[in-house]
């Protein structure tokens, strides 16, 4: 189901800028037990990339409020109207997503964004991908997308509504049979996957691309940034070639709704899952 200002809706304005252009952000977020998961740094994504677009920010004593709906909502679907033990159990270990897409709104002229009202905030759920448990639990295997990211310095880290790129790379790994794959910018250089941030160890080292010039700042990514400063691991970033990443010991990928998953393959190079990944995955996996 979708939720448009807080209200089931199945229809949007035609003339709403995101529709239109591409025009605002969204943050997909995994709840579990009717809670989402760190969602003040979603929160702060969210808020970071309407600044840089220029958007008015959200009131979100109310987003708030229509985000506990849907969960409720969600948790009434699932008891069917029993409160049954086996229902109420499932419930409290079920995880689902959540989407929070939030629009410029309806109006101006051309790309010109005078005249626009207010914002239009959208919310959707979705059942949470069946496969990222054995993703999780036996690794990933990828590709690597022939194509490029341009760079975009004035976007770049943000998670705007254009995903033009990704729907092209994932149709490339689609057409060859691969689940994911490593993505490089024009420049050469490793910068996520088409879902996911990208780490990777080396000895005692621990290597993830810097995203000031293309690629999306997870809050995953963020939050096992955070987990390693903590226990005083060494992480570099920086820009790295693909041939650094393939000499790697070990590789996982990151995002909200995945968690952790360890890298397996990519393309003919085979890695072990490690020690940094199982230990990662104990302390952020939900």
């Amino acid at each position: 189901m979708f939720w448009v200002d807080g209200e089931s809706q199945q229809t949007i304005d035609i003339l709403d800028r995101s529709f239109q252009y591409g025009d605002g952000c969204f943050t997909t977020m995994l709840v579990q037990g009717g809670q989402i998961q760190h969602f003040c740094d979603h929160r702060h994504r969210v808020d970071e990339c309407l600044q840089a677009l220029r958007i008015p920010g959200l009131d979100w004593n109310i987003v708030s409020l229509w985000l506990d709906n849907v969960i409720q909502h969600n948790q009434n679907n699932v008891l069917h109207g029993t409160e049954s033990l086996q229902n109420i159990n499932k419930l409290h270990n079920e995880k689902s997503g959540i989407k929070l897409h939030i629009s410029r709104g309806s109006g101006g002229r051309g790309y010109s964004p005078l005249n626009v009202l207010k914002p239009m905030v959208t919310i959707s759920s979705f059942d949470y991908p069946s496969h990222y448990n054995d993703w999780s639990k036996y690794g990933v295997q990828l590709g690597i997308c022939s194509q490029a990211l341009g760079l975009s310095p004035l976007l770049a880290g943000h998670k705007h509504n254009n995903r033009l790129e990704q729907i092209l790379m994932k149709g490339e790994m689609d057409d060859a049979g691969e689940v994911d794959g490593v993505v490089l910018d024009i420049s050469g250089h490793v910068i996520e996957t088409t879902m996911a941030n990208l780490f990777w160890r080396i000895k005692d080292k621990i290597y993830t691309p810097q995203l000031s010039q293309s690629g999306v700042a997870g809050v995953m990514r963020k939050r096992v940034l955070m987990a390693l400063d903590s226990t005083e691991q060494f992480v570099k970033i920086g820009d790295y070639h693909l041939d650094q990443l393939l000499q790697a010991d070990e590789v996982f990928m990151t995002n909200s709704i995945l968690g952790i998953a360890p890298i397996t393959r990519i393309r003919n190079t085979h890695f072990n899952i490690g020690p940094v990944t199982r230990s990662l995955q104990g302390q952020l996996n939900s």
